[in-house]
């Protein structure tokens, strides 16, 4: 083989190799094969499973995290049917604003709750309002958390109307944020718990937020005519 023949066959065999590599190889039928099917949100729930289990070496969650986490699932769940019923109870502008602050900020961090839970393939609660179910001796109880409102309270607040809801409503919530406050005091008053980066940033913005929140209410309440 000459050397002109030998660089057009090497030219030759570069231009197949470069088809090939510009064409998708195809069956016997002369058909491309379907790429493998994939799923973009297994691949995102995946990646959140993966992305807590890193989290949770590094920062090891407890029983402690686990019950917080579950447990105000429930009592935001509460807060934000009490915030509800504020534009049909004939509440004030002042108080309408708040209840919707309420809702948004407390329905947002339900769905977070939900999802570190979830992430970690622990049981996901509802969001109820009327507490946190547990099971003692094989028959299932409805457990308030602090500064929940009972039954009696939250069908005298429904009854109520104009100012009188207002003062109730204040009243209340004032009641129900201390409770949420609680349970963060009482989390990182327990040994290992609240070290889990993400339930460490929620419970601090539970207690700032809220504790802010409730001094702004008392003000609300004090300007308040009397009853």
């Amino acid at each position: 083989m000459t050397s002109s023949t030998t660089r057009h066959a090497v030219a030759a065999l570069a231009v197949a190799v470069a088809a090939s590599a510009c064409h998708p190889a195809r069956s016997a039928t002369g058909v491309a094969p379907a790429p493998a099917p994939s799923s973009a949100a297994q691949q995102s729930e995946q990646a959140a499973i993966e992305k807590a289990r890193a989290d949770s070496a590094r920062y090891p969650y407890t029983a402690a995290d686990v019950h917080f986490m579950s447990s105000m699932i429930g009592h935001h769940a509460q807060a934000i049917r009490m915030a509800r019923w504020a534009p049909s109870h004939g509440a004030s502008q002042s108080v309408q604003v708040l209840a919707e602050r309420i809702i948004n900020e407390q329905g947002d961090e339900i769905r977070t709750m939900q999802q570190w839970l979830r992430d970690r393939r622990q049981p996901v609660p509802d969001a109820n309002t009327m507490g946190m179910k547990m099971s003692m001796g094989g028959v299932e109880h409805v457990m308030l958390m602090p500064g929940m409102l009972t039954d009696a309270q939250m069908a005298e607040l429904d009854a109520a109307r104009g100012a009188h809801f207002d003062r109730l409503f204040l009243t209340y919530m004032i009641q129900h944020h201390r409770g949420a406050v609680s349970m963060v005091k009482e989390l990182f008053s327990t040994t290992g718990a609240g070290q889990d980066e993400m339930v460490f940033k929620f419970a601090s913005d539970v207690n700032v937020d809220q504790t802010t929140e409730i001094a702004r209410m008392e003000r609300m309440l004090a300007a308040m005519p009397p009853a």
